[in-house]
């Protein structure tokens, strides 16, 4: 059985580690979290990152790393400009740095660590993301570049390990934000409204991992709830004709970790390498929202009688699909059944880290608070998180929509919003086409593991929108278990499942087709400005503003009512914008610094569980 072994390694600097970590400070004066009080050199982000496919020999790169910053062309300098926190971006107060990489320059990361090769196995330098184009040297080898800022990527770095002694890591990185054509979401270099602060560079773990050189690369688990089966899909490497996928089902639970590994096998099955392995189990516990049951997993690629690799994950009995109702009215339905999905916004930046959670905890909490204000659902808007994040989500019972990060803003395309079927796609050239078919590939396959994940996104408001059609039917062969809303609140095209509009500040609905699962992908924006939780004093919006907690509970309340005759309409599904604030938007339930709940949370709460009952009525 795999347990897993954190062991925080002590990275190269100039000073010792003790001293080092002495000068660290978070930079700037803007608002934090109460959860960067508990960010340190010395234990930050420890966490084992994957936690679909566990294994037991690994150690964490975080921690402070040197850095300088350079023009683009120029060699990496001799001297460095300080010292950075590992994985925060540079932009960010917890980086220690706090300022922004413009389009022109290159930020160039240098640390040692401590590792050695072992017979017969493979050490794996990873980089969980990195925004947005990474070259990696070892031991001033160059190993090869990424380009995209959201997904993880790996090196083999066994054959350039020396023998005794240190081991040297140089990143050297570039992103051009809103200056180019790469998949960046709401970064801009100049943040205003509801553009952001850019991140540039490593913002998730930085991590070492020792495997087998026969291993899994990857594996996907689909649900057939009326067979009771599980089918896994697995990317090996290293396997050989003879090799045998094993298979196992362990006994899970509400709240299941793959951390602390179930022991009964209730179910298992065998295939040749290559093959999918079936594996059918007594009953059928399924995951929702109210019960989200987790089974273990347990892989193995046998040879001979011989493991050869083993990981720990875990699976989930959950079907995601679209049924018509008596109404003639398409519903999205879990597990067969239908279910309205409502959920809020949510854009996942923090004050102190911009694109990363100050801790776990905090990574954790906001999913928590959305669960206890009634949601069943959350719309992960423009960005990608790591993948504790979605395993939070499975484990808490929380459905996940997934945009896909915009190419560009919305100044390249018309908005058509007031039209069913007539919107138009962007003139993308080919360069900005081929970026984001790589990235969303990559996404997706880095994340289908995830049970949560119920919708994909591809498109948002036109913005970087382009070949609708084409991109809408791509998505659904790259992941047919997932619906697909093609372009959420237009440029609406007769694709996809989804059917979603936007409306400000109040539901309304404009829209219907028979055909289609009718949704309202996002409402509401109502602003509230706290003093003393504010990233900027002025210059703060939201779609309506109010003066205090009472008169904005009142409103989202009156919202909600008015949803619920929508529901009776043919609404399937509603998204509140949204989860916190976000520098100068103060619509959030929360503040941006997640100090204050804006709204009566029982009052939210009922209402939210009213919406969703609705449905049933």
């Amino acid at each position: 059985m795999n347990r897993i072994t954190t062991l925080i390694i002590a990275t190269a600097l100039t000073l010792p580690l003790s001293a080092a970590a002495q000068n660290w400070a978070p930079a700037g004066e803007n608002i934090r979290t109460t959860w960067s009080e508990q960010v340190s050199p010395e234990s930050c982000h420890p966490e084992y990152p994957r936690p679909q496919m566990v294994r037991g020999d690994w150690k964490s790169l975080n921690g402070l790393w040197n850095y300088a910053v350079t023009k683009c062309g120029e060699p990496q300098p001799a001297e460095n400009d300080g010292q950075i926190l590992v994985p925060f971006a540079i932009e960010s107060s917890l980086s220690g740095v706090g300022r922004i990489l413009q389009p022109n320059e290159n930020l160039w990361y240098s640390t040692t660590f401590q590792a050695k090769a072992q017979k017969g196995m493979r050490t794996m330098l990873n980089f969980d993301a990195v925004d947005w184009k990474a070259d990696v040297y070892v031991n001033d080898i160059f190993l090869g570049t990424h380009t995209g800022g959201f997904t993880e990527f790996s090196f083999d770095i066994t054959p350039y390990l020396n023998v005794k002694g240190e081991q040297k890591l140089v990143v050297k990185v570039a992103d051009s934000s809103d200056k180019s054509f790469q998949p960046r979401g709401k970064q801009v270099l100049s943040p205003k409204g509801i553009w952001y602060t850019p991140v540039s560079g490593i913002w998730q773990s930085v991590w070492l991992e020792t495997v087998p050189e026969t291993r899994f690369l990857s594996y996907e688990a689909v649900a057939d709830i009326d067979t009771k089966s599980l089918t896994v899909k697995t990317l090996t490497k290293g396997t050989a004709e003879g090799d045998i996928i094993l298979a196992e089902v362990l006994e899970g639970g509400v709240g299941y970790s793959p951390e602390k590994p179930a022991e009964k096998v209730i179910a298992s099955a065998k295939a040749a390498e290559g093959k999918a392995v079936t594996v059918t189990l007594p009953e059928v516990k399924t995951w929702s929202p109210d019960s989200p049951y987790l089974y273990g997993l347990r892989l193995s690629v046998i040879r001979g009688g011989k493991v050869l690799d083993r990981v720990e994950g875990y699976a989930a009995m959950r079907e995601i699909s679209v049924v018509t109702d008596s109404h003639n009215y398409k519903r999205m339905a879990l597990n067969g059944k239908p279910l309205f999905q409502f959920g809020p916004l949510d854009q996942g930046w923090w004050p102190d880290g911009l694109y990363t959670a100050p801790t776990d905890e905090a990574l954790r909490y906001d999913i928590v608070k959305t669960k206890e204000l009634g949601f069943n659902m959350i719309r992960k808007h423009i960005k990608i998180e790591p993948a504790r994040w979605y395993f939070y989500c499975d484990q808490l019972g929380m459905m996940v929509w997934q945009d896909m990060p915009s190419i560009a803003d919305n100044t390249t395309n018309k908005w058509v919003y007031d039209n069913w079927d007539q919107g138009t796609d962007t003139p993308v050239p080919d360069e900005w086409k081929k970026n984001y078919y790589k990235e969303w590939t990559e996404i997706i396959g880095a994340r289908r593991c995830f049970p949560c994940i119920v919708v994909w996104i591809p498109f948002n408001e036109a913005w970087g929108q382009f070949d609708t059609e084409k991109v809408a039917e791509y998505t659904k062969e790259l992941d047919p278990t997932r619906l697909v809303n093609s372009a959420s609140g237009g440029n609406h095209r007769k694709c996809g499942d989804i059917l979603d509009e936007h409306r400000y500040p109040g539901p309304k609905q404009r829209f219907f087709d028979s055909n289609y699962v009718t949704v309202l992908g996002e409402y509401g924006g109502i602003g509230l400005p706290l003093e003393g939780h504010l990233w900027q004093k002025d210059r703060n919006w939201g779609y309506v503003q109010y003066k205090n907690s009472d008169e904005v509970t009142d409103v989202y309340v009156e919202y909600a009512r008015d949803l619920e005759e929508m529901v009776r309409s043919g609404f399937s599904a509603a998204v509140y914008t949204q989860t916190t604030d976000v520098e100068g938007e103060v619509n959030g339930f929360m503040t941006y610094d997640r100090k204050v709940l804006k709204m009566d949370e029982a009052r939210v709460r009922k209402a939210n569980l009213s919406v969703i009952e609705s449905m049933e009525k």
